[in-house]
């Protein structure tokens, strides 16, 4: 059984990405982003100052559709800080005395496609600037889960699916109006879900409208079995980029 399992090829689990100066890519690094929404805040302020001094890389929001509600995204390339630093930071402090919310707990890594032409900057880089960008001070945060209908379709038709979805995405980032952050949390939620979404803006208004816009594609309306909830949320403190 020993020799049988010596023979055996372990997988390749490392991200890859597009050619680059000739050669291919791979990354054993991914950054991992976990939101924990709370309620029961007082002085949000007081919050980020604490966050900040314990040394927590991330941005705090206010939850706009709760007047003592807020969340906290934090990242790192190294999960094992969500335990060892930002548990404790929430755990003291102004954050001792918060009710969390469970139903918006969510955690995800990010992900290559496998062309990107620069793979540090998809799975580090850009995500990280992205909700750290002091411009953009709205954020809309959801969870989903395909259906199995959409894992029996075929590579070709899945591409096409996606590309439908992806080119709206585009198309408001290049606006400015919103930009995505994209996450697989397989296996990392209680619910089970398939993915963490981001939404990035200087306005509230762009984010709902690209949720609004995404509900007429073939992924939204045929192949999603759930979607949500959804947390809103407006920056009050953000580390540095």
């Amino acid at each position: 059984m020993e020799k049988a399992r010596a023979r055996i090829e372990p997988p390749d689990i490392s991200e890859r990405g597009g050619l680059k100066d000739g050669q291919p890519q791979r990354s054993d690094e991914r950054l991992f982003m976990q939101l924990l929404a709370f309620g029961g805040c007082r002085d949000a302020a007081a919050v980020g100052r604490h966050l900040q001094q314990a040394g927590v890389d991330g941005v705090l929001y206010e939850d706009a559709n709760d007047p003592r509600g807020i969340a906290i995204l934090s990242l790192t390339s190294r999960p094992e800080t969500f335990v060892a630093q930002v548990r404790p930071a929430l755990n003291s402090g102004p954050c001792e005395g918060l009710t969390l919310k469970p139903q918006y707990t969510m955690m995800g890594r990010t992900y290559s496609l496998g062309y990107e032409p620069d793979l540090k900057e998809t799975l580090l880089d850009r995500p990280r600037r992205t909700v750290l960008n002091s411009a953009w001070g709205w954020a809309v945060w959801y969870p989903l889960r395909r259906s199995g209908r959409f894992a029996q379709l075929s590579e070709q038709e899945q591409r096409s699916i996606l590309s439908e979805h992806g080119a709206i995405g585009m198309s408001f980032g290049a606006a400015d109006y919103a930009h995505d952050i994209r996450l697989a949390c397989h296996g990392l939620d209680r619910d089970d879900n398939d993915f963490v979404i981001g939404l990035i803006g200087k306005d509230l208004f762009p984010l709902s409208a690209v949720v609004q816009a995404m509900r007429k594609t073939q992924q939204t309306a045929l192949y999603l079995d759930r979607l949500g909830p959804f947390f809103t949320g407006r920056v009050v403190w953000q580390s540095p980029v």
